[in-house]
């Protein structure tokens, strides 16, 4: 496309149109909020329109919009969070459905390294990381080791030197490493497996019977459980199950559950009889993280994400849907 080519309304939509749910996906590892990353993708989509005469065809049409993309974020987050998250939790972390994941284009799937990169850079536990990076670093590795750009085009795009792009990517990744679990297949618990399933399984029956003693036995001696927007991060088996399980699990009653998945992670949606209605309503979402056959990592989203996740907004008594 040369430097005079006008990109008229129609062909502008439909060229950008292709690229919303990667620039949503993009925008949400920045941001570790799918509704934040919503209405960053729309100022994306404005900033372009209003700056298409400006595209000059140097690089892709995709490059050009991840590169409005970046900056809008950086510009939300200079406004509404000018301080990132610390103490290992996230207050304004939302799951991602992998439902919208699976439009994602295939890209260079088919190598295995890809595909894993994709997958543990979406999992929970490494946005909560990266929401502790400060807004630059943050961009810079996941453009550099998560898109895979050159370090000089993220020099450009964020005005820097390479150099400087250099010192904020090995900042970035040491800050990463404080936040994450120590071993890379301890945080990479997606693994599709029949022991896996089953623990799941086993979880969700436990659940629905408020077995806690059962509970209990699933969750690895360093377990970690929070539940955004609410503050507070609880680490350790006995903490978790003293500040969660007992404090009032014990006595839920009348529940039935929905399994479903969120960044690349089994969950399991809560429904509670509510007599009134007749109707079993949306309680909670509880996002887990498996490793090593136990459950290492408990997040628990409230009912106003059952809708962005696809799950019904009731179940009825008969158990139909």
């Amino acid at each position: 496309m040369g430097a005079d080519t006008r990109i008229e309304e129609p062909a502008f939509s439909g060229m950008a149109e292709r690229h919303r749910r990667e620039l949503h996906v993009h925008c949400y590892r920045m941001l570790g909020s799918f509704e934040d990353a919503e209405d960053t993708v729309q100022e994306t989509f404005l900033r372009a329109w209003r700056k298409r005469d400006t595209f000059q065809g140097r690089s892709t049409f995709r490059a050009w919009l991840y590169r409005i993309a970046t900056n809008a974020c950086l510009d939300f987050l200079a406004k509404h969070r000018p301080e990132p998250a610390t103490g290992g939790e996230a207050v304004w972390l939302q799951p991602y459905p992998d439902r919208l994941l699976d439009e994602l284009p295939a890209g260079d799937a088919d190598e295995p390294e890809s595909m894993a990169v994709a997958r543990e850079t979406i999992e929970l536990a490494y946005l909560v990381a990266v929401q502790h990076l400060a807004p630059r670093p943050r961009a810079v590795l996941i453009l550099r080791d998560v898109l895979g750009w050159p370090a000089k085009e993220v020099a450009e795009l964020l005005g820097d030197s390479v150099n400087s792009v250099n010192s904020a990517l090995q900042r970035a990744r040491a800050g990463m490493r404080e936040h994450l679990p120590a071993e890379r297949q301890d945080w990479t618990g997606g693994e599709d497996d029949s022991g896996t399933r089953e623990l799941v399984r086993r979880f969700t029956e436990a659940s629905v019977t408020t077995d806690i003693t059962a509970i209990t036995t699933m969750l690895r001696d360093d377990v970690r459980f929070s539940m955004p927007p609410l503050p507070g991060l609880y680490v350790g088996r006995d903490a978790v199950v003293n500040n969660w399980i007992e404090d009032g699990f014990e006595s839920m009653t009348g529940l039935r559950t929905v399994l479903t998945s969120a960044n690349r992670q089994p969950a399991v949606a809560a429904y509670h009889w509510r007599e009134r209605e007749g109707v079993y309503l949306p309680l909670t979402i509880d996002v887990l993280r498996i490793s090593g056959g136990a459950i290492t990592e408990v997040t628990i989203f409230h009912a106003d994400r059952f809708p962005s996740l696809g799950l019904p907004e009731r179940l009825p008594a008969d158990g139909t849907e």
